[in-house]
């Protein structure tokens, strides 16, 4: 399977969305992919008010889920270039500690079982047998991206990533707030309900230009279970040199129940 890594939420679940021959990194991945045409921030109006700032700050980070426990499936569907394919992933995950995901293709194969923690990654390629160790600093240097599991399970659960309290930009509109917020390694222009706050779009843009990496996530199909806003549907357009897309369809999914976190590994699977 190659693997595609911009983000680690990609890099897991696009692994049986590509042929499984072939590992490759984030550079030699992109090298392939047709060039796209990189869509610009617009500028909206700067912000004025540090009280501002600070109540809308905190009214997005109250607002974020919080949880103990969850499950999913998922229907995942992987479109490039060179192929569009598709399969369903099973996930659980317990907060600040496992994730666990099981990745099925056509006929109910299973092709990679992953086991991710704080502080590795375990990948079990079930077709070719074979098992791979990577560090979560692995996969920081791959992607060049300061990524932690707190950054995975909050795309997965669909809070906002990579918030900044370095707003340069704040319109307000009757449905939406759209903040341009600038960090060390990425401008991030969120689009947010004005109503709850709930994150509708996220694009981010390297602050260095000479990477030209962008990364779009669309969040919709908002759902509501008990104080739970839970974005059912997700779009995550990726892009450096060359474009990718992947659908998040999240057919069924629940919080907070007794789950039980089992991953085993064969003695005979060979070690890459």
């Amino acid at each position: 399977m190659k693997i595609l890594s911009f983000l680690l939420l990609i890099t897991v679940i696009a692994f049986s969305c590509r042929p499984v021959r072939k590992v490759h990194t984030l550079d030699k991945a992109f090298s392939k992919r047709d060039t796209v045409q990189r869509v610009m921030i617009a500028e909206v109006s700067k912000v004025d008010s540090q009280a501002l700032i600070h109540d809308m700050l905190r009214k997005v980070y109250k607002n974020k889920i919080d949880f103990t426990t969850f499950k999913a499936k998922i229907k995942v569907l992987y479109e490039g270039p060179e192929t569009s394919q598709n399969a369903v992933a099973y996930l659980k995950m317990r907060k600040d500690s496992i994730i666990l995901i099981q990745l099925v293709g056509p006929l109910g194969i299973v092709g990679l079982e992953a086991k991710i923690t704080k502080d590795s990654i375990i990948l079990v390629n079930k077709l070719d047998k074979y098992v791979q160790r990577r560090s979560i600093s692995y996969v920081q240097e791959v992607s060049q991206i300061p990524f932690d599991f707190s950054t995975l399970q909050d795309l997965i659960i669909g809070n906002p990533t990579y918030l900044d309290s370095n707003v340069v930009s704040y319109k307000s509109t009757d449905n939406h707030l759209i903040v341009l917020m600038v960090g060390n390694l990425f401008k991030n222009l969120i689009t947010l309900d004005s109503k709850d706050f709930k994150p509708l779009h996220s694009k981010l843009d390297d602050v260095d230009i000479q990477r030209n990496r962008t990364c779009d996530i669309t969040y919709n199909n908002y759902e509501t279970k008990g104080d739970i806003q839970f974005s059912t549907y997700r779009n995550v357009s990726v892009a450096e040199k060359n474009k990718l897309d992947i659908d998040l369809d999240f057919k069924q999914y629940s919080f907070n129940e007794p789950l039980i976190f089992s991953f085993n590994i064969p003695k005979n699977y060979k070690k890459r």
